[in-house]
């Protein structure tokens, strides 16, 4: 499918001030994200976050990882406020996560539940930013995710399996740590569902508004071929460093 950039701006900035209470799954995967990548290196000169958000992953890299400058990007100029909240001498880049061009270069570049976003990943982009040996780590989803979605009605985005992502950075990156894993939530119902998502932004799928008639008919073929409401989340994990 199309991804169309201004519609995932706008609808995860409606989810700003709901994501952190809503996203269980990304916070674990934030928690494994920086985990894992302190267990490589835990201090740094400068860090980059693309896709900053609501600073959950901020949180979570302030209480583990050391370092002297911290830089944050997200697509949302209202980002700017979570994460100097968090960090106050942030310096903030607004824009696309692969066109940036940060003043200096970086240790370690880290993305916690966005690189599923990109139809293309471009590596040289990362391996210019990084300094000597920088550490790129990042968490997305493979193919599995969402598959209730995906079967009800067609939508889905074009997830990378992990073989894939592995080919893609190999060029210019040592591959230092892999995992993926399947993390199912369930729901009381259907709506409680479409609400999760919509408190999370990751209803950016279709710009289409769906009416009364439209939802009532989702729920009800939800709870016929789901009938525990659940949805499937399918977190990679990707920590790579630069050849």
């Amino acid at each position: 499918m199309q991804i169309n950039p201004k519609l995932i701006k706008n609808q995860f900035e409606k989810s700003l001030n709901t994501y952190n209470q809503n996203a269980s799954v990304q916070k674990l995967m934030a928690e494994k994200l920086v985990t894992e990548t302190a267990k490589i290196k835990c201090d740094f000169d400068n860090i980059l976050e693309l896709g900053s958000g609501a600073g959950l992953l901020t949180k979570e890299l302030l209480n583990t990882l050391k370092f002297k400058q911290y830089f944050a990007n997200d697509l949302v100029e209202k980002s700017h406020n979570y994460i100097k909240n968090i960090i106050p001498d942030a310096v903030f880049y607004c824009g696309n996560a692969q066109k940036i061009k940060p003043t200096q270069k970086m240790d370690l570049i880290i993305s916690n539940a966005m690189f599923q976003w990109f139809k293309n990943i471009d590596t040289d982009n990362y391996k210019n930013i990084l300094n000597k040996d920088g550490i790129l780590a990042f968490s997305s989803f493979s193919p599995e995710n969402f598959k209730e979605i995906r079967e009800l009605t067609g939508l889905s985005l074009n997830y990378k399996p992990l073989e894939e992502l592995k080919q893609i950075f190999e060029k210019n990156f040592e591959i230092l740590y892999t995992e993926e894993f399947i993390h199912p939530l369930t729901f009381s119902t259907p709506l409680e569902l479409l609400a999760h998502m919509k408190n999370t932004g990751v209803n950016s799928l279709t710009a289409q508004h769906w009416t009364f008639k439209e939802v009532k008919e989702f729920c009800d073929k939800y709870s016929q071929k789901f009938p525990e409401i659940t949805l499937t989340y399918a977190p990679i994990i990707f920590i790579c460093q630069k050849k």
